[in-house]
């Protein structure tokens, strides 16, 4: 043993032979620490989970998140609290806001673009004067005395 220590130098990028990692072993046996999930990575994992249900006599497999949303809708339609509860995850969500919307294609969009341009235009050459009138007198109201 005293050979070996003689014959293996040390210093500077050679360290003793006792403290070098060993073949075939790690030099990080535990390896990497996990790190600490979020509450809202732990709920989307778990509302990705899928389980499987049987509805209307068929085994159906579903996530956990359509589930709560398919019972919540059932549990509506008879308690007023649910139905208070669903309207408002509709409402944040933003269902039913399609409804609402006017579809328009791009032949109506060129068509009130082009229109709204020469409405402008008759606008701007039949009452500039008066126009600017009412620009002045809006920027800059006079007062009034009483």
């Amino acid at each position: 043993m005293a050979d070996e220590d003689e014959d293996h130098e040390c210093g500077y990028g050679k360290p003793p032979k006792h403290s070098q990692f060993k073949k075939g072993r790690s030099g990080n046996p535990n390896g990497r620490p996990k790190a600490v999930s979020s509450i809202k990575a732990v709920l989307t994992a778990e509302l990705k989970q899928t389980l499987t249900v049987t509805e209307n006599g068929d085994a159906c497999t579903i996530t956990k998140l359509e589930a709560v949303i398919k019972s919540l809708t059932a549990a509506a339609m008879k308690d007023p609290r649910a139905v208070k509860t669903l309207l408002a995850l509709m409402r944040q969500v933003g269902v039913g806001e399609e409804e609402d919307q006017v579809e328009t294609d791009t032949v109506d969009l060129e068509f009130l673009n082009s229109h709204l341009a020469q409405e402008g235009k008759k606008q701007k050459g039949s009452t500039s004067d008066s126009a600017d009138d009412q620009r002045k007198s809006i920027r800059s109201p006079k007062k009034t005395e009483e």
